[in-house]
């Protein structure tokens, strides 16, 4: 299955993030356990083929005109569903992004998705992304616990959703929960990253 990565340093019993490598034993413990009791994964659609953005002209409705998986994409996303299934941990609900490679790496990790426009890509377009966050901060905050909810997206959105989650390499995720607050920044528990 590979090695769980982990970016976790601990700060204020919360995890915070700076890459160390493999994570050490307490770490992927404790992230783990994390999981098990509820949190909500906001993961970064696999890798796609060479490029920024969407070609010119792209359709939402049209998968074709789009930037999708590469075949090295389609295998990580499938052993991101591997690991899920290894480490036992029962999925409640798989949102994704109406983009196409969203749609395809929650289908190939989890089997399943709903779309939903809230973690639409706001990389070309941010006139939204603020009505965006909101309804996905509010969404995280009604996450029961003991729910873990995975949500695919792209980097540019989560990264707005949660202020110093940018630069999620493919496939990687930022493992959150409830803020504190309601409408505030989800508190982060760490990165994960299946290789």
């Amino acid at each position: 299955m590979g090695r769980l990565f982990l970016r976790c340093v601990f700060a204020a019993a919360v995890f915070l993030c700076a890459r160390t490598g493999f994570a050490q034993a307490g770490d992927e413990a404790a992230l783990l356990r994390e999981l098990r009791n509820g949190a909500v994964v906001l993961m970064r659609h696999a890798q796609t083929v060479p490029g920024v953005g969407d070609p010119p002209g792209w359709k939402l409705e049209r998968c074709e005109t789009q930037r999708n998986l590469a075949p090295v994409g389609i295998e990580h996303a499938k052993r991101i569903g591997q690991w899920f299934k290894a480490q036992q941990l029962r999925v409640s609900a798989v949102r994704s992004s109406p983009w196409c490679r969203t749609r395809d790496t929650a289908m190939l990790a989890f089997g399943r998705h709903d779309d939903w426009p809230a973690l639409s890509n706001i990389f070309e377009d941010r006139s939204g992304a603020d009505a965006q966050a909101a309804a996905v901060k509010r969404y995280i905050d009604g996450v029961k616990p003991g729910e873990l909810v995975v949500l695919v997206s792209h980097g540019s959105t989560i990264g707005h959703i949660v202020p110093g989650a940018g630069g999620l390499a493919s496939g990687e995720s930022v493992v959150v929960r409830r803020a504190a607050q309601a409408g505030a920044a989800p508190i982060v528990l760490g990165r994960l990253t299946i290789p």
